[in-house]
């Protein structure tokens, strides 16, 4: 698997309880999207980011980061062939991406993800 981009994703209890602290103090003013449940937001250059997740829609654990692959069936495969724990099998969500959650040996849960095109 190649991974294209990282990006944390932060628990929150409340996602605009929590962005001004994140757009105001830290500079990541421009919100990319903001699904209520999870928002992203980057700095104005686009070199910093992070993601604000309440508690996954349709995964039954959430994140430690989100990894933008150009091939997530194929890392599917990948980490079903050398035993990683899947936590949230291949799936195409409403929203636009084709994710699955894999545990890595450490016990953090990474979001492997595509968007579709």
């Amino acid at each position: 698997m190649r991974a294209r981009r990282i990006m944390t994703n932060l628990p929150v209890p409340d996602i605009e309880a929590a962005k001004d602290f994140y757009t105001g103090f830290l500079g990541l003013s421009t919100e990319e999207f903001n699904m209520g449940w999870v928002a992203r937001y980057t700095s104005p250059d686009g070199g910093a980011n992070v993601q604000l997740v309440t508690g996954d829609a349709t995964a039954p654990e959430n994140s430690v980061i989100s990894v933008l692959t150009d091939d997530v069936d194929g890392a599917y495969e990948e980490a079903q062939r050398l035993g990683y724990e899947i936590v949230h099998p291949l799936t195409t969500e409403s929203w636009g991406v084709r994710r699955f959650f894999v545990r890595a040996p450490d016990g953090n849960v990474l979001n492997i993800v595509a968007h579709r095109d």
